[in-house]
């Protein structure tokens, strides 16, 4: 069993996948982290550095060897993981798909005095503009997830992992 989580920038992803692998007792994967250790530096850094599409094009790489590895885990995409180079294929034929969607207002509140996340360092009116502009372009793949949770916390998550994937 692989479970990846999807979502915008601030959904939850990380923070929800570390306590539902908890939970389950499976091994936790931050794609991102795993990028930062393919790549020796950070995700601002690459995107400074290289530019986001070469960027897209690690992440997809570095997805596409996460998804093929066996065993059971809980998977943190970044944000933008299965909208590049077929990333909700990829994450679709390997697991199961939930996509915590979050409303913006809370979004902004847990982005906006975060740093590193490259496609958000702006003011916050800009950042606010930049996630509307973000959920609107991605939510046509992220509606392509096998579950949708709106509003998630770990109880739901939990629950509906437990009446969809485990039975």
């Amino acid at each position: 069993m692989k479970i990846f989580l999807i979502g915008m920038p601030g959904s939850g992803k990380t923070t929800s996948g570390r306590k539902l692998s908890e939970a389950l007792q499976l091994e936790f994967v931050d794609l991102d982290e795993e990028i930062c250790k393919t790549e020796g530096q950070t995700i601002p850094d690459i995107f400074r550095l290289r530019g986001e599409d070469y960027f897209r094009q690690v992440e997809s790489e570095v997805l596409r060897g996460v998804a093929s590895k066996n065993g059971a885990r809980v998977i943190a995409t970044g944000g933008g993981a299965p909208c590049f180079h077929d990333g909700i294929d990829i994450i679709n034929n390997a697991g199961t798909s939930i996509f915590l969607d979050v409303p913006i207002s809370v979004l902004l509140q847990r982005v906006k005095y975060k740093t590193g996340r490259p496609l958000l360092d702006a003011n916050l009116e800009e950042a606010e503009k930049k996630l509307s502009q973000l959920y609107q372009a991605r939510l046509p793949i992220y509606n392509k997830a096998k579950i949708r949770i709106q509003n998630p916390d770990l109880n739901v998550l939990l629950a509906k992992i437990k009446n969809t994937i485990i039975k």
